[in-house]
């Protein structure tokens, strides 16, 4: 072998890419995910709900369909899209619509807030017809990262006049939510990010069309809306949904759900930090409970070491 050919690294050496940390990209989602609850609220002053949400989502289709255009990755076939297409009408379309107007027809910011946040709750309830198991350690976390979001919801929480029509679209919301991830686990995980993605938000905008068109497409044209907009579309579509893509090809869909947890305590800090919103004991208590029901429900399973085989003569290998 000469000098040359000894210093070639190996296949694996020229292809390997150091994996970012599963915890890094689920703290990275929760933030922005989070901040696209502030965006919204002021977008909301600005335009209708559906109108809002059909703009962000078309918004969005056509970024993933520029990443398109350069990446152009294989074909992977009608059913991989049509599974792709179910998530976008569940995840997006039926969630976000079905939150957004429940609200508008009255439902409190808080009450929404706690059905979207018990989703963890759903998503483990459901796990197991997906294929998925939740253990006790788990259902624990569960437990508590709900009474954490409770604590943190708790001065907010009030049903006012609102009709049950409106509590029935939150509650729509959200089994649209926890059937949305669990199929997407099941379903629609293997195929090229960006693509799925596309189809998703595609699929979303194309439902949500007729309805934002019978709103009016209430857009005031405001620069407050306009840079929402763009924080919305570009943090929480594209990047935030694409962390959720991503994790959830890493692991199971319960586990994934339950960061959600984290979402009504990270929204509360940046509402105290953005909009000068009150920030009580009670609700860093919250997130304190939400945090260790987390990391409870989330951290893996301790691995129990197999004993090492043995021969026929009762002697161990190794």
């Amino acid at each position: 072998m000469n000098s040359t050919s000894a210093a070639l690294p190996s296949p694996t050496q020229v292809t390997r890419v150091p994996q970012v940390p599963t915890a890094a990209l689920g703290a990275l989602f929760v933030a922005l995910w989070s901040s696209g609850y502030i965006a919204g609220k002021i977008a909301l002053q600005h335009a209708g709900a559906l109108s809002l949400l059909e703009v962000r989502f078309a918004g969005a289709a056509l970024g993933f369909a520029a990443l398109l255009a350069f990446a152009r990755p294989a074909w992977p076939g009608w059913r991989a899209l049509l599974h792709s297409a179910v998530v976008g009408a569940l995840s997006l379309a039926l969630q976000f619509g079905g939150v957004y107007v429940g609200v508008q027809r009255g439902a409190e910011i808080g009450v929404a807030a706690l059905v979207v946040g018990a989703m963890p709750l759903v998503t483990a309830a459901l796990a197991p017809w997906f294929g998925e198991r939740v253990s006790l350690r788990q259902w624990f976390g569960l437990a508590l990262g709900l009474g954490g979001v409770v604590l943190v919801l708790i001065d907010r929480l009030s049903f006012g006049g609102a009709g049950l029509d409106a509590y029935g679209l939150l509650v729509l919301g959200l089994l649209a939510i926890s059937v949305g991830t669990l199929y997407q686990k099941r379903h629609a995980s293997a195929i090229d990010l960006r693509l799925g993605l596309f189809v998703q938000h595609a699929v979303a905008a194309l439902a949500l069309l007729p309805f934002a068109w019978a709103e009016g497409f209430r857009l005031d044209g405001s620069a407050a809306l306009g840079w929402s907009l763009v924080w919305i579309i570009g943090n929480n579509s594209l990047v935030a949904s694409a962390l959720l893509f991503a994790l959830l090809r890493r692991g199971a869909a319960n586990r994934v759900a339950q960061l959600f947890f984290l979402i009504p305590p990270v929204t509360a800090v940046f509402s105290f930090l953005l909009l000068g919103e009150t920030f009580t004991g009670l609700k860093l208590m919250g997130f304190a409970v939400a945090a260790i029901g987390v990391y409870i429900g989330t951290r893996p399973a301790r691995e129990v070491l197999s004993p090492l085989p043995q021969t026929r003569l009762g002697e161990r290998v190794g």
